[in-house]
Parts: C-alpha cells; sequence; structure tokens
C-alpha cells in the first residue's frame, strides 16, 4: 500500500469502482501485490506506473502492518507492507480504469468521502513517521 504526494501539501487518491473486490465508491490510496521474486521497493513502483501512469520521485518505507478486518462478514488477516512515494502530479492519470471511476488531489484537510475503511488508521502511521 502506498501514499502518494506532490511534496506541496496534496496526496493522490482514486476512487474505487464496482469492479473492486470491496470498498466499492470509497476514496482510497494505491496498492497491489508483489510478483514472484519482486523487492517491495519495486512493486511499489510498478504498481504506481501501472494505477496512476507515473514514475515515483521518491518512494519511502515507512511500515509493516497487521491487518485484521471484516469483509462483509468474512475475517480477513493480511500483513501489510506500507510507503510513501513523491509524484509529480503532471503525470499522473489513472491507468487502470475498470477499478477506479476518479482521481483526484487532496489537502489533508479536505479529504473526500467516503475514505476506505482502513485509510485513516494507516495515514495516522504516515503521518507519524513524517513521510509526506
Amino acid at each position: 500500500m502506498f501514499y502518494c504526494y506532490d511534496g506541496k501539501g496534496k496526496i493522490l487518491l482514486h476512487k474505487r469502482s464496482k469492479y473492486c473486490r470491496d470498498e466499492v465508491g470509497r476514496w482510497d490510496c494505491g496498492g497491489g501485490g508483489l510478483r514472484f521474486g519482486e523487492s517491495f521497493e519495486k512493486a511499489v513502483k510498478r504498481e504506481i506506473k501501472e494505477e496512476y501512469c507515473a514514475k515515483p520521485i521518491e518512494v519511502k518505507f515507512v511500515s509493516m502492518e497487521n491487518v485484521i478486518r471484516m469483509n462483509g462478514n468474512v475475517k480477513t488477516h493480511w500483513v501489510m507492507a506500507l510507503f510513501s512515494a513523491k509524484l509529480d502530479p503532471k503525470q499522473v492519470r489513472i491507468g487502470v480504469p475498470k477499478k477506479m471511476e476518479d482521481i483526484g488531489w487532496f489537502r489533508l484537510n479536505k479529504l473526500p468521502a467516503p475514505l476506505h475503511s482502513m485509510f485513516h488508521k494507516h495515514l495516522e502511521v504516515i503521518k507519524k513517521a513524517k513521510a509526506l
């Protein structure tokens, strides 16, 4: 999972489409998975390129998080590597239109709604690490 920022006080979020497995219609940061043998940092860079058509200026590892939550009526448990990534807003566009209804840059005091259920928890980790 990665929180993208512009270095000028804004973060990049996308609105999850009806084709996402969960949290449909909610605003979220970027994410994805590892390919076999891929490092975390390479995966983040690849996912940013795929999702936002941008090449990160800087990528920072922030934390490893244990995520336990409900997905509907099903308990889920997964491990998340949390990163922040600085991007040039001029490069950013929707790279996966099937999974994203919209994207936008937002100030932390003017976030869109509704947000992904885990958004604030992970944002606090990012802020505490001063990674934006």
